[in-house]
């Protein structure tokens, strides 16, 4: 079979699927297989396919048709302009962290300079936040940590193809890495994308989150606060005097986890929204 005909057949297969983009996965999924780029199967349409990858490629995408993630398939996400590796067991990172990452960005260059400074990021992931402080940032001494083992093997991978020195991931339950006088107002920022599903909210998730996507990533209690609470409580005794606590927060919790701040004795408490008007970041200051 050739490279056109496998191509209609995937997106045949896939026209009908709710949250896909049968022109592009199908390119995406063909090209990863092949090794080469989407543009090397426009230029080369009526080229044979070797019997393997034509399995192979039926095999992902009937995968796709159940809804297992794009992302998952390929082994990559591209994040902030950086190619990360993610698998199963480990949340995909999204466009929304973009917006809290170029915040921190923002508050960095106006804050520090070129002068060094700290950061924790609770709840690594596959190092999405902390590689893109580290990356942007080199005069940043940036260190994570995260209470499973998978996620932090898949954040060090991806730091060692960044080729990154100024991270450091440390396995355990949120601060607990860190008790200890010398950590004690150590951090000049600390941010997180915790958890923050409601409970209730699990039967109404997309299939290709609610059935692949780990369940220690996605609910946070019933009412999806209980990671805002559980930081916010001890943020202080790690961060100086004035330093910026940053959480990225569900489209309709900004007045919830601001609160959660206030109460905690966080001052110049903030809810910046997404591009579509959705509450998206909190930060105050200790």
């Amino acid at each position: 079979m050739v490279i056109d005909q496998l191509l209609a057949e995937g997106i045949k297969s896939l026209e009908n699927i709710e949250y896909t983009n049968p022109q592009l996965e199908v390119r995406l999924i063909l090209s990863r297989l092949m090794g080469v780029d989407k543009s090397y199967l426009y230029a080369y349409g009526d080229k044979e396919v070797p019997e393997d990858l034509v399995n192979d490629f039926r095999d992902m995408i009937l995968r796709r048709t159940q809804g297992y993630p794009l992302q998952y398939l390929l082994g990559t996400q591209e994040f902030m302009g950086m190619e990360l590796e993610v698998s199963e067991g480990v949340l995909i990172p999204r466009g929304d962290t973009e917006i809290l990452v170029q915040l921190l960005l923002d508050h960095i260059k106006e804050s520090f300079g070129d002068d060094e400074f700290t950061l924790l990021d609770i709840g690594v992931g596959s190092g999405a936040i902390s590689l893109a402080i580290g990356k942007f940032c080199p005069n940043a001494k940036v260190y994570g940590v995260d209470l499973y083992e998978k996620p932090l093997q898949l954040a060090n991978r991806n730091k060692e193809r960044l080729g990154l020195q100024n991270v450091e991931y440390y396995r355990g339950d949120l601060f607990s890495p860190f008790e200890g006088r010398e950590w004690t107002g150590h951090f000049d920022i600390i941010v997180s994308n915790p958890p923050y599903i409601p409970e209730l909210d699990r039967d109404g998730l997309q299939v290709e989150v609610g059935r692949y996507e780990p369940e220690t990533a996605l609910f946070a209690g019933e009412d999806g606060l209980d990671f805002y609470r559980r930081i916010t409580a001890k943020a202080r005794d790690y961060l100086r005097d004035r330093g910026l606590l940053a959480y990225e927060i569900g489209h309709d919790q900004g007045v919830y986890v601001a609160d959660i701040l206030r109460k905690e004795g966080f001052s110049d408490v903030k809810v910046t929204d997404d591009l579509e008007n959705r509450n998206r970041v909190v930060t105050g200051r200790a």
